[in-house]
């Protein structure tokens, strides 16, 4: 049986079913190889022959003229098994099935799907699907996905895998348009014909290029398997899980989207917290907590210091960590000795420290140069969440960057207020610069959460 480090390394592909229709997925799928600046090989497979977009179109997979390590299928059911078979003549490591009509489709596609399953292991390939857009290898510039862009083949730290079809593209082409928020693996597991999520945690606990895992599941094909692989691999590596099908609906929904069988969600999430899987409520909640992992380091403790414009908003987030089991710090007397030089009322420079209207006589820059460098010195503070507003001219917010890139040394989440155009321009430079931003303070907070979730739980391993 081929490894999924030697599939997920291919450096020559076979398109089965590129269409000559520059506007098929199997002829966009060789646009964006060639756009994106793929090294290996790559060849289209057609019976009709012909080419599309320069690279050959053969009439069969073994009349290609060399080695073919992953095929990538773009054709229906009924043909998959005899191509398979072509596959494992030719010597193919890996095969990524994107259609639909397997087992979430009926009896027919079940049964369709059990033979290609019953080939696979046979012949040792591996199988990626049905329903998927497949892989993505951002070191080498894989990719099986005609979904794929440029921005989405920038290398990241985080190891990404979805049971769906296009989640694994759309969600992975939103994401990685967030500033530097970059994968280093992508998997595509749809039906998991073969390839499941307990390989997919085994193959990227053991990828140096990975960090951290994001997984998006909607049922879970062997659960003693995955919380065994689960538990060891957040030893080392955070998991973070969104899992669909929670309830009973969205469950019967599941069932015809990938064919998955519904599980206790109660037990599930009890077995999760116990194998050290941080469970995700949303896909926003998704993408924030990535953000937190993977632009700031796990904090000390879980005591968090506010830095605010605005009462109510730090209020809220006071009330946000103590539900969340989380503390407010105490500052040390030579912290309170740095904030008392630019924020003179002695009730403003405690925890939360509120800028206004001490800011303006001393500048936005001397004043949060000052403070945040203070707390980041503090070892009582274990992380930091300023609450500002957003205003015309991004650049303003220069020093908090500044800062970030000195110290850098526990989490700094930003959240702003204001006009909603304002937001977006100046969320956009915090991104660009690496630095978590939050529209809502209490967002913040949940990130930090989570960071300390798995902080402490190496903690209690070291």
């Amino acid at each position: 049986m081929s490894s999924l480090v030697e599939v997920m390394d291919s450096q020559n592909l076979a398109i089965i079913g590129a269409s000559r229709d520059p506007f098929k997925p199997g002829a966009l799928l060789i646009k964006v190889l060639q756009d994106t600046g793929f090294k290996g090989k790559v060849a289209g497979v057609n019976p009709g022959g012909g080419e599309v977009y320069g690279t050959i179109l053969y009439p069969c997979l073994e009349d290609v003229p060399f080695l073919v390590d992953l095929a990538v299928f773009y054709i229906p059911p009924v043909l998959v098994p005899d191509i398979l078979e072509q596959c494992a003549r030719k010597g193919v490591k890996g095969v990524v099935i994107s259609a639909e009509g397997f087992a979430e489709s009926g009896e027919d596609g079940r049964q369709f799907q059990e033979k290609v399953q019953a080939i696979l292991r046979k012949t040792g390939i591996r199988g990626f699907g049905p329903n998927t857009l497949g892989l993505i290898n951002t070191r080498t510039g894989l990719t099986t996905s005609y979904f794929s862009n440029q921005e989405m083949l920038q290398p990241g730290s985080i190891g990404f895998a979805a049971q769906s079809g296009v989640f694994v593209g759309a969600l992975l082409r939103y994401f990685t348009s967030l500033g530097g928020l970059g994968i280093s693996k992508g998997l595509g597991l749809g039906n998991k014909v073969d390839v499941d999520e307990s390989d997919a945690l085994q193959y990227f606990h053991a990828d140096p290029e990975t960090r951290f895992i994001g997984l998006y599941l909607e049922d879970v094909r062997d659960g003693r398997r995955f919380l065994e692989t689960a538990r060891a691999v957040t030893r080392d590596k955070p998991v973070l899980l969104l899992k669909g099908g929670r309830t009973a609906r969205g469950a019967q929904a599941t069932a015809s989207h990938t064919a998955s069988l519904a599980v206790d969600d109660a037990v599930f999430d009890g077995a999760l917290r116990q194998a050290g899987v941080i469970r995700m409520d949303s896909i926003e909640e998704m993408v924030n907590t990535m953000m937190g992992f993977a632009w700031a380091p796990l904090p000390d403790g879980n005591r968090i210091a506010l830095v605010t414009y605005s009462g109510a908003q730090a209020i809220m987030a006071i009330d946000a960590a103590i539900q969340s089991g989380l503390g407010l710090a105490d500052f040390a007397p030579d912290t309170r000795m740095k904030i008392a030089e630019v924020i003179a009322t002695d009730a403003k420079s405690k925890n939360p420290i509120d800028i206004f209207p001490d800011m303006m006589a001393h500048g936005f820059e001397k004043t949060v140069t000052r403070i945040l460098s203070a707390l980041f010195e503090d070892p009582g503070v274990h992380g930091i969440i300023l609450i500002s507003f957003a205003q015309e001219g991004a650049e303003m917010h220069q020093p908090v960057v500044d800062v970030w890139r000195k110290y850098h040394s526990k989490p700094l989440f930003v959240s702003l207020m204001g006009v909603q155009k304002d937001i977006r321009a100046c969320g956009d430079f915090f991104l660009d610069n690496e630095v978590p931003f939050f529209p809502f303070p209490e967002t913040g907070v949940h990130v930090f959460k989570h960071m300390w979730q798995v902080a402490a739980q190496k903690k209690r391993m070291d």
